[in-house]
């Protein structure tokens, strides 16, 4: 689809591309502060940037909960979360707003803008999801629940326990598969047996429906959808993200053992963020020069929030025990 047939403005367009080249250059710099030893770990969502602004760009981020999972870089940066919150939480920083330091890079959580950390075992952030759609409907809010995990998960009970409970109660809610192909290094024809997982949904009595993460417009719109049911009181919806997977799962990963080079090779020339810059090129949406002049305004925030995550004070060792359980 083309861009602009999401519906968005032009300056909505060219903001919700600044997130997914922000979102990109960012992940970049945490590869770099991990292999010179800065930061112990990094999980990488390059290849899904698009899809993940698309999402959150359908929701209210001053009322709606999102429940991340560790991909979501992109989509928490939507929702409030700065470059300079991110690379303290990388760099276990204790102004941290995930954990003060305390979890590992990537944990997303912070209270200030709803979003809603989570366990390092896969897919618990959805039933916890609908608690907390569970509650706002209690309360009659008009707020609703996005959450989100990969495909790998969808063979944890959670995963199934989950979708019942919202399809029983009719949450306010929307669920996300980001499908990039992969649980570490088994393949999708490995992982399930059917070809589309959004059909799942059908036998809970939810709304379901994939759509390809590359393309903004149709992920934009389909998200729009799914959240303007669940605020109208239709029920929760089951949305499968078809992305990429540009990097290896994690940093203590290499792909190259189990990807062909054709494949990694193939994969990289049909980079998300490459084919939206095409998009905005073509669409006469941004110039050449505009979308040089973004990067390297993009290059110098993320280097002044980089400077400045690495000058924050560490953790305290007799604050070891703080912020571990709800203090008065």
């Amino acid at each position: 689809m083309k861009l602009k047939d999401s519906q968005l403005t032009k300056d909505e367009l060219i903001q919700a591309y600044r997130m997914v080249k922000e979102a990109r250059m960012l992940d970049e710099r945490l590869w770099q502060l991990n292999r010179i030893g800065k930061s112990t770990f990094n999980i990488s969502g390059q290849g899904a940037e698009v899809g993940q602004v698309a999402m959150a760009l359908a929701f209210e981020h001053d009322k709606d909960y999102f429940l991340p999972y560790y991909r979501d870089m992109a989509a928490v940066m939507v929702w409030g979360m700065s470059a300079k919150d991110i690379l303290m939480g990388s760099l276990g920083k204790a102004d941290d707003p995930s954990s003060h330091g305390r979890q590992m890079p990537n944990h997303y959580g912070d209270r200030a803008h709803n979003i809603v950390p989570f366990s390092s075992t896969v897919t618990t952030q959805y039933p916890v999801a609908t608690g907390v759609a569970l509650a706002m409907q209690i309360d009659g809010s008009k707020a609703i629940a996005l959450t989100a995990t990969g495909e790998g998960s969808t063979a944890e009970g959670d995963f199934h326990e989950a979708l019942n409970f919202a399809g029983v109660q009719k949450l306010p809610m929307v669920f996300v598969i980001e499908n990039n192909g992969y649980a570490i290094s088994t393949p999708n024809a490995e992982e399930f047996g059917v070809k589309d997982l959004s059909v799942r949904a059908t036998g809970y009595g939810i709304f379901g429906k994939q759509v390809n993460g590359r393309d903004f417009a149709e992920t934009y719109l389909a998200f729009k959808e799914a959240a303007d049911n669940a605020r109208n009181g239709n029920g929760s919806t089951l949305i499968e993200m078809l992305v990429d997977r540009l990097t290896a799962h994690s940093s203590d990963d290499d792909q190259r053992v189990y990807r062909t080079p054709d494949d990694i090779a193939e994969m990289k020339e049909n980079d998300c963020v490459m084919l939206m810059e095409k998009q905005l090129l073509s669409e006469k949406v941004l110039s050449e020069a505009e979308l040089a002049s973004i990067k390297k305004e993009l290059e110098a925030k993320i280097n002044q929030a980089t400077e400045e995550a690495e000058e924050m004070p560490n953790p305290a060792s007799d604050q070891l025990m703080t912020h571990i359980y709800e203090e008065e």
